[in-house]
């Protein structure tokens, strides 16, 4: 099978991040013209962050189907869309409940809240809009399938090409995946990247990019369920 090197592989990541970003952000201007100032001074708008996922992750998607179609390669087996040892799952599963565990107890207790403003501000505006469901489905299933397929199938396939060549490849995936995430502060982007280490050794160990899909759907599905607790019983 012939995979991408290590700059052309970036390259293709660079394009289909770009164009997905764009096109979202030129079909987010033209959907809500009405609402630019609005949408300008409140970029955490559920309905806003739900249609920019909606829009960019099957761009991205989409595109790096095209990289792999570029190099004559099987979709799946570049990507690794296989499914794991059942020993895999569960030592992933119980892996990411001691991950969530052990990063809610350090928010704790450093004072930091478990809710970030981002998802309290995006829950509260979607809820009044009646989007909830479809920022939670965006949230949990679309966003984990673009980021997986980009950063632990495309990316890892090419940067993670022996043992040697695994961990380094796992930090530098992670702290790209990391810095993605602008919505967050320090403390949120740092638990991206642990949470980035977790996934991408999860990736190395079971071969598996949709077992590294499912847990991240997981991770955000808790995070989601803590937001609802919070602003239903806790606000």
């Amino acid at each position: 099978m012939r995979i991408w090197g290590y700059w052309a592989t970036l390259g293709w990541a660079l394009l289909a991040f770009i164009v997905s970003q764009c096109v979202a952000i030129a079909l987010l201007l033209w959907l809500r013209v009405a609402d630019v100032e609005t949408l300008l001074a409140n970029p955490f708008d559920g309905v806003t962050v739900t249609l920019f996922l909606l829009i960019a992750n099957p761009i991205m998607i989409a595109v790096i189907a095209l990289a792999v179609r570029c190099a004559r390669a099987p979709f799946a087996e570049y990507l690794a869309l296989t499914w794991p040892p059942r020993r895999e799952v569960i030592v992933g599963i119980v892996a990411l409940v001691a991950v969530i565990a052990i990063g809610d107890a350090l928010l704790l207790l450093s004072g930091r809240d478990l809710v970030t403003s981002f998802q309290t501000q995006s829950y509260a505006t979607a809820a009044a809009e009646g989007w909830l469901v479809p920022m939670a489905a965006a949230a949990i299933i679309l966003a984990p399938a673009g980021e997986e397929v980009m950063f632990r199938g495309f990316l890892f396939r090419a940067w993670a090409r022996s043992e040697r060549s695994a961990w380094p490849a796992i930090v530098v995936i992670s702290v790209l995946w990391a810095v993605l995430h602008v919505q967050y502060d320090w403390a949120g982007m740092l638990q991206i990247f642990i949470v980035g280490l977790f996934l991408g050794w999860i990736r190395w160990r079971s071969g598996s990019t949709l077992l590294t899909f499912v847990l991240h759907a997981l991770f955000n599905l808790e995070a989601t369920v803590e937001t609802v607790l919070l602003m239903r019983f806790f606000s």
